[in-house]
């Protein structure tokens, strides 16, 4: 009996071995510094895609799907690695696109506009996201474009969400962490996740989430956790990321006792929206 339990627990490290190599050293992250001559704007991206699945999208076996991830304000594009692994483990082509640059204007909030006066920025994000896909085209020709996963923090997350709106025909999923700006779409041909903080210094705007009703009309996951929102990107503590990683597994239909989901996973509520996740 006792040799069993040793050789099982043998092969359950062998198997989280294997997993974490593939999922850590196999992920190759490349950092792109494109400009965009019609708008004379630079932008970074930070390219992370698993080299097995590379390999079998270069040989025609494989059809890359497509996450865009987009940063918070004064959070780098790279500061997101704990969400682009997850992607690009499950075989994604993820792209961390730096949506703000040293030159823009200040962030301003005007009470009584359209998203606090924001609009502009998130048709500049809407922008940036249009060129780079222009640009990934050229270079990963076999990926799916045409069914994204838009993923977002704060600013980047009313982008992820503004983009949707415009775009419907584009996006089949969005992650959003603690975006407080842009309504969420409202449409059963969405699947969205969205991580909301517990942080009395960043308030969701009126109007923003669903009405329970809605979000399980439409099948919107609303994730309450005990998280500050500066913890959800990679400063945040491990435990954070790591319940963060878990669920975001899960919703993408992962198995969440992987090595990307260490945490336990009793009390997360994917098909649950509004129940909060300690």
């Amino acid at each position: 009996m006792k040799r069993g339990i040793a050789v099982l627990l043998c092969v359950c490290a062998l198997t989280g071995a294997v997993y974490f190599a593939i999922s850590k050293w196999g992920i190759q992250h490349e950092t792109l510094n494109l400009f965009d001559a019609a708008r004379q704007r630079p932008v970074a991206v930070d390219l992370a895609v698993r080299r097995d699945y590379e390999m079998k999208a270069d040989a025609g076996y494989w059809k890359l799907p497509v996450a865009i991830i987009s940063n918070g304000n004064t959070v780098k594009n790279t500061e997101y690695s704990f969400l682009a692994n997850v992607f690009a483990a499950r075989g994604y082509l993820v792209a961390s696109i730096q949506q703000d640059i040293p030159t823009d204007p200040p962030l301003m909030t005007k009470v009584g506009l359209p998203y606090v006066g924001r609009q502009g920025l998130y048709e500049k994000g809407e922008a940036n996201i249009l060129f780079v896909l222009g640009q990934l085209k050229k270079l990963q020709p076999n990926a799916d474009y045409s069914h994204l996963t838009l993923v977002g923090h704060s600013n980047g997350g009313d982008t992820a969400m503004y983009f949707a709106m415009q775009h419907p025909e584009l996006v089949s999923k969005v992650v959003t962490l603690d975006n407080l700006r842009v309504p969420f779409v409202l449409s059963d041909k969405l699947k969205i996740l969205s991580f909301r903080s517990k942080d009395p210094n960043f308030q969701t705007d009126p109007g923003v989430l669903p009405t329970p009703e809605q979000a399980k009309a439409d099948g919107i996951d609303i994730i309450r956790t005990q998280f500050q929102h500066t913890w959800m990107s990679d400063r945040g503590p491990d435990s954070a990321k790591e319940r963060i990683q878990a669920t975001l597994d899960k919703f993408l239909g992962g198995d969440t006792t992987s090595e990307l989901a260490p945490a336990l996973t009793d009390k997360l509520i994917v098909a649950n929206a509004g129940m909060p996740l300690p």
